[in-house]
């Protein structure tokens, strides 16, 4: 399966990607770093300058360390579990979460995405 990079502070973490258009499209423009901003103490969200394919689905439950697409240009990475009416196109899950609140938990967050 393949695999990308993120970078948060001096932590690193291995996302697993799904195969799709969408998750296809990104990986295309890495390396890249974003600052992501703050959004429901459960989240870290960046608007990109273009869009990207979008499969959006109703995922009814996120877990913390899911990283995914909502609508066709905000780039999202989830930090805690909650339940959802909302609609994502899954781009991947990170592999290990450990310390993941601690490193995005509280403002916004400066990340690295790389291959």
């Amino acid at each position: 399966m393949p695999s990308m990079t993120i970078k948060i502070g001096n932590t690193r973490y291995t996302v697993s990607l799904n195969d799709n258009a969408t998750t296809q499209a990104l990986t295309q423009k890495l390396p890249m770093t974003l600052k992501m901003d703050e959004l429901n103490g459960n989240e870290k969200f960046h608007y990109l300058s273009e869009t990207l394919p979008t499969d959006s689905q109703r995922v009814g439950r996120i877990k913390a360390g899911d990283v995914m697409l909502y609508g066709s240009d905000c780039l999202v990475i989830f930090y805690k579990d909650f339940s959802t009416s909302y609609s994502y196109t899954p781009i991947g899950q990170i592999k290990n979460t450990a310390g993941l609140v601690q490193a995005l938990g509280r403002g916004s967050a400066e990340i690295t995405f790389s291959n």
